[in-house]
């Protein structure tokens, strides 16, 4: 099967799309799949990882152009995003447009799906399948043990809406309690006083580090399908995250969610942490799900 994908992989730390991105061209290839990322001849799938033209320069409209050429060409697009996961006002509208002309839908959580058909969606075909992870990478490991409870997140995006406003109250409840620790990885806004800061990493490199602490906090708020939840239940690691987190409270699960820093706040001081319920899919799990779709 031709495979073509409106985006290219990139190398380094970058957002949760990319890793499905590398995770597709990688096993696709070994399988036995043509993968390509041009419009060229004898294309059998179109996959839509985002309506936008982006590494490409391919987005919907030479996509529409194409199919119109090439009647029996499916298009299926994996929708990983909405207005309310970053503030904005324009891609709701966008991704409904889109999904006039698609063949298939598929979302990253039942959160993701429920949202946009609530407003319309026009794809009758849809379904759901969770990104997966490198479980050679994000496993258990040894932790820390130096005495404190040491609480960790992590973010390629610096977005407010990734919890920014949860993560300044812990850097100043860490600041007056010396029994717990808060390390940030990733990309921040320079508002921290008493959180260790990590510079974004990557691959095996992100999975050492992050095993090795104690609990996971997330402040995103209706995230789509947030890979850092995933990254952190497939360590192992106890995660919380706020109630309006959208996917990210269907992947860790009710009975680990906050409705406000002062209920979070409760919960760490307990230092009773339970195991969340769900554990992540592997790369290959993941792929032989959109293989199938496909």
């Amino acid at each position: 099967m031709k495979i073509f994908l409106n985006r290219k992989p990139v190398q380094g730390p970058w957002g949760g799309g990319n890793l499905l991105i590398s995770a597709m061209d990688q096993i696709f290839r070994f399988i036995g799949h043509q993968v390509v990322y041009e419009l060229c001849d004898d294309i059998d799938s179109i996959f839509i990882q985002d309506p936008r033209p982006g590494n490409t320069g391919i987005s919907i409209n030479e996509i529409i152009h194409y199919k119109q050429l090439n009647k029996d060409v499916k298009i299926i697009h994996r929708v990983n995003e909405c207005d309310a996961r970053k503030n904005t006002n324009h891609m709701d509208n966008l991704l409904r447009e889109c999904s006039k002309f698609t063949d298939k839908t598929i979302f990253v959580s039942e959160w993701m799906k429920n949202y946009h058909l609530k407003k319309g969606w026009q794809c009758n075909d849809t379904s759901v399948i969770y990104n997966g992870v490198n479980l050679d990478h994000f496993k258990k490991r040894e932790k820390i043990n130096n005495g404190k409870i040491n609480l960790v997140t992590h973010h390629w995006s610096n977005n407010e809406m990734k919890g920014f406003d949860i993560y300044e109250e812990i850097d100043e409840f860490v600041g007056k309690n010396n029994k717990y620790t808060f390390t940030y990885i990733g990309r921040e806004n320079g508002t921290f006083k008493n959180t260790d800061v990590i510079q974004p990493l990557f691959g095996i490199e992100l999975g050492k580090a992050l095993s090795r602490y104690d609990v996971y906090i997330s402040g995103s708020r209706w995230d789509p399908g947030p890979n850092h939840v995933l990254e952190s239940l497939a360590c192992k690691i106890p995660t919380y995250v706020h109630a309006d987190g959208g996917g990210a409270v269907e992947f860790a699960g009710n009975d680990h969610s906050y409705e406000s820093i002062e209920n979070l706040i409760k919960t760490i001081e307990t230092n009773k942490f339970h195991k969340n319920k769900m554990f992540p899919l592997s790369w290959n799990d993941c792929i032989e799900m959109y293989e199938k779709e496909l």
